[in-house]
């Protein structure tokens, strides 16, 4: 069995993980020490050399991203943190904020230092009061300790650090769309080129990166990029946080190399919960296709999943047992893409809104079998037509749902209704 990497998680049993007193008796803020002696060039590489790929869902390599930066430009230099995590299911970066925002803070210096960059803004979800309220805890810390500000540690760098808040909406965690809400507008995706690392915020090259992934790096320059691209597989290297939610024993965070199976995480979570079997699950969230227990052995990282037919996104690990409607579940996903739609293109707006209207019907029985067809002829109209990625990934349960559970849809249909009792799903109607 695969074991367990506890780094970015390590402290999370301390009463004080969170204060910069916790995470300094930890080891903490040494790597920026490191950092602020080597060349900013040097972290680049050294980061690009360990493997390290963008932790939001995307999966882009972290340290290619920053050498799209043009060397010369006349704006600044800014980088930005997404942390407005919001799809059902993917529930990492937010307790990783609470439990440990200073490893976020030291990131978020080390990789400005790489880049060149005297601003960096963490753009956090709205609703997360208490994310926020811990956030700009530990950047008060950091400025006071002198981690921030000016001549960091008397090295001559200066950085500035602020904590945005978002209005809360799903679009925000596009990174185009992100920019447009940090400079007041409202939150909608860019047309592209040009990318951000070109013309992004207000204008200057821009860095946006996951929270996990900047929360990364100092690990990375402490330890070195060999022994992060030790962990993982050949081109999934370094570990990440695994999210076990749903019909699992012991539901949490599981960190551990990439390439894990989902096997080996049910064991290490107690399994599915007693007495039930697991039916369906999501590798990434709910914008992934959905796997079934026939994927128990797929490893975890980014070509594996890929191949067989999902992507590994945020690694959001949504376990559904056998009392579960996977057409209920499917619909709800789709309720929630329908009302997070920013409305800019027609395919995602108009798409998703049929989405939600074609599935209530077909929940409830009342729909056809040619339905089905013109579900995934919508899914057709939708994939690689809108301006962001909400519109592909409302597409990916559809698609995947009828082509491995098309007898349950049929069902409904043959029934006149839903077969399943929805409060079997729930934690009191399903316990033994």
């Amino acid at each position: 069995m695969t074991t367990l990497t506890p780094i970015l998680t390590r402290n999370w049993d301390q009463a004080d993980s969170f204060t910069r007193a916790g995470y300094e008796r930890e080891g903490g803020y040494q790597a920026l020490r490191t950092a602020l002696g080597m060349a900013p060039d040097d972290i680049v590489q050294a980061v690009k050399d360990s493997g390290l790929r963008g932790r939001g869902g995307a999966g882009f390599p972290t340290g290619m991203k920053w050498g799209f930066l043009p060397p010369s430009s006349p704006n600044p230099r800014y980088l930005v943190v997404n942390a407005d995590e919001s799809e059902p299911g993917t529930c990492k970066d937010i307790p990783l904020m609470m439990a440990n925002p200073h490893v976020l803070v030291e990131g978020i210096i080390i990789s400005s230092y790489a880049i060149r960059s005297n601003h960096a803004f963490i753009y956090v979800r709205g609703e997360v009061l208490h994310v926020i309220r811990r956030l700009q805890q530990a950047v008060a810390e950091a400025y006071e300790a002198g981690y921030l500000g000016k001549d960091i540690l008397g090295s001559g760098y200066d950085l500035d650090v602020v904590v945005h808040s978002g209005a809360g909406a799903y679009i925000c965690g596009e990174e185009t769309a992100l920019l447009d809400s940090l400079e007041g507008f409202r939150g909608q995706p860019r047309l592209k080129p040009p990318f951000p690392a070109v013309a992004g915020l207000y204008g200057g090259p821009t860095v946006i990166n996951n929270v996990e992934s900047i929360s990364s790096v100092p690990s990375i320059v402490q330890n070195g990029a060999d022994w992060f691209a030790s962990m993982g597989t050949e081109k999934s290297q370094g570990f990440g946080i695994f999210s076990l939610s749903g019909h699992v024993t012991r539901p949490g965070q599981y960190e551990a190399p990439l390439g894990i199976t989902l096997r080996e995480l049910l064991d290490m979570a107690g399994g599915v919960r007693e007495g039930h079997r697991l039916k369906f699950w999501t590798p990434g969230g709910s914008s992934t296709p959905i796997f079934t227990d026939e994927h128990l052995d797929v490893p975890l990282d980014f070509e594996s999943v890929g191949a067989a037919g999902s992507m590994l996104g945020t690694r959001a690990l949504q376990i559904f047992d056998e009392t579960t409607c996977v057409v209920r579940a499917v619909l709800r996903w789709s309720e929630f893409y329908a009302h997070e739609s920013c409305g800019k293109c027609t395919p995602c707006r108009e798409g998703t809104y049929w989405y939600k209207q074609m599935l209530k019907r077909l929940e409830a029985g009342q729909g056809e079998e040619k339905d089905l067809e013109t579900l995934l002829d919508l899914s057709d109209n939708i994939l690689g037509r809108s301006f962001c990625a909400l519109g592909d990934g409302a597409t990916s349960p559809v698609v995947s749902s009828i082509k491995l559970f098309r007898d349950e849809y049929l069902q409904h249909f043959e029934q006149g209704g839903c077969p399943f009792d929805p409060a079997k799903s729930t934690l009191w109607g399903g316990a033994k």
